[in-house]
């Protein structure tokens, strides 16, 4: 029985992949659990649709990332650390703190995750940091570190 997979199944097959099973696994396990379904004609040209608009949503998502890339490395924020007298700070700058900032700056949220920092910041000063929204959309931000008062 040609089968279309709705989700990833270990040892058969990622989602939206036609594989054939026996019928039996078919029936008992695949369609029941919701991981698959039979393969006819309407299901994929449905199947077809669903994959066109994803295509075009992930599109607009990449566009959008990308414009807001290319506003993002036009952009300078500024990050408040405790620091001492000889301009070391009490610690380093995080990408959770990066993230604070540009959400308190900006009202961007971005997931720290996505943020990178080159070199360990110590000190005060001014510094560039990545920040990848997409795959192919990275923004160099840049970034000045001052004294807290």
């Amino acid at each position: 029985m040609k089968i279309l997979l709705k989700e990833n199944v270990a040892k058969l097959g990622k989602a939206g992949e036609i594989v054939n099973v026996a019928d039996g696994y078919a029936k008992n396990y695949l369609i029941p659990k919701k991981l698959g379904e039979e393969a006819t004609k309407q299901v994929l040209a449905q199947w077809e649709v669903q994959k066109k608009a994803a295509a075009l949503r992930q599109e607009k998502a990449e566009a959008e990332a990308k414009e807001l890339a290319k506003e993002l490395s036009k952009k300078t924020f500024t990050l408040s650390e405790k620091a001492g007298e000889n301009g070391k700070l009490f610690g380093a700058v995080t990408t959770a703190d990066v993230a604070d900032a540009l959400q308190a700056q900006f009202g961007l949220e971005i997931d720290k995750k996505k943020i990178v920092i080159p070199e360990d910041i110590k000190s005060l000063g001014d510094y560039t940091v990545q920040v990848k929204l997409m795959a192919n959309a990275v923004a160099e931000v840049r970034m000045s570190v001052v004294a807290d008062a």
